[in-house]
């Protein structure tokens, strides 16, 4: 399994037809003090399945992890990939994924680490500056 989409965004949603609708993509973010509460993020990525495992349950993992490799927040679920694809064709599966009030305690390199089966597939660069103060009048 392949994950050649992963992004962080303002907000994102699903069509019906399975098109992603992502808007306000980033990679950083710049803030007034810290510690820093992000009202919300989405993260948006796609994984990609061959026919070998079509029907299969894999367990996902999302950890957003600063610099230092400690942990802010994980998420554990299962990704069901379909019983059955076009023949020869991978499998595209969608995730969105909102997180409420992330908070921040530091500026610096953060990313979210997305693991399927325990094993790390994509970690999306996340970073966090700090605005300087404006200059007194």
């Amino acid at each position: 399994m392949d994950i050649p989409l992963a992004v962080i965004a303002d907000y994102a949603s699903a069509t019906r037809e399975g098109k992603l609708n992502v808007m306000g993509i980033f990679n950083a973010l710049k803030v007034k003090s810290l510690p820093h509460t992000q009202p919300q993020i989405y993260l948006v990525w796609q994984a990609e399945a061959g026919p070998a495992e079509w029907g299969m349950k894999k367990d996902v993992e999302i950890k957003l992890l600063d610099e230092n490799a400690r942990q802010v927040l994980s998420v554990r679920g299962n990704l069901m990939i379909p019983e059955k694809g076009e023949a020869g064709r991978l499998t595209s599966i969608n995730s969105i994924m909102a997180f409420n009030n992330v908070k921040f305690e530091v500026a610096g390199d953060y990313a979210f680490a997305i693991l399927i089966g325990g094993e790390t597939r994509r970690n999306v660069p996340l970073r966090i500056n700090l605005a300087p103060a404006p200059p007194e009048a």
